[in-house]
């Protein structure tokens, strides 16, 4: 297969899989939420195109969530930043030949980082229930502690399984 074709069917594969587990997932929206979907969002390291296909399946699946027109751009916005920095954190990672614990929990930092003051704001500023500064303050420590819970207790060991298992490790070599 054409590798760029093999990588444009990976990062859309990554995106629909992103789209469809939010979908599915009755704890995906509010100002409480679970998404296991954003165990996803360590795939940059490896893979740095599927930063693409992560923003495109949230932009899908904000499309029926709550918070309308604000959290399709912004919630997709932040995805794309995350994905981003992660895969340059992989980038760089696998340049030094370092992919220890320390840089393995950079990487999983940035979609906490991104998503708590940007989906923090998307809720204080679609919903009524609190003044927006107020509001930014609670959504984003609410975002935040979700997605720290994702990242750093499925997404950082997951990262390590990957990265010592030479199969799935030769599968990102060659999508990418």
């Amino acid at each position: 297969m054409n590798p760029s074709i093999r990588k444009l069917t990976t990062v859309a594969v990554i995106g629909a899989l992103y789209a469809a587990l939010t979908i599915v997932n009755p704890f995906a929206y509010g100002p409480v939420q679970f998404r296991v979907s954003e165990l996803l969002c360590i795939l940059p390291f490896f893979f740095p195109a599927s930063a693409a296909g992560l923003a495109v399946g949230c932009l899908i699946a904000n499309i029926i969530g709550p918070y309308g027109i604000v959290d399709i751009v912004f919630g997709s916005l932040a995805t794309l930043l995350a994905g981003l920095c992660t895969a340059g954190i992989g980038i760089r990672a696998r340049k030094n030949k370092n992919t220890g614990w320390g840089v393995c929990a950079a990487a999983c930092a940035m979609p906490v980082l991104f998503n708590a003051p940007i989906i923090g704001a998307v809720i204080a500023y679609t919903s009524a229930e609190y003044e927006f500064w107020k509001g930014f303050v609670i959504y984003g420590v609410q975002i935040g502690l979700e997605e720290t819970a994702v990242m750093f207790v499925l997404g950082l060991p997951l990262m390590k399984y990957i990265l010592k298992n030479e199969a799935l490790t030769e599968f990102f070599e060659k999508a990418g």
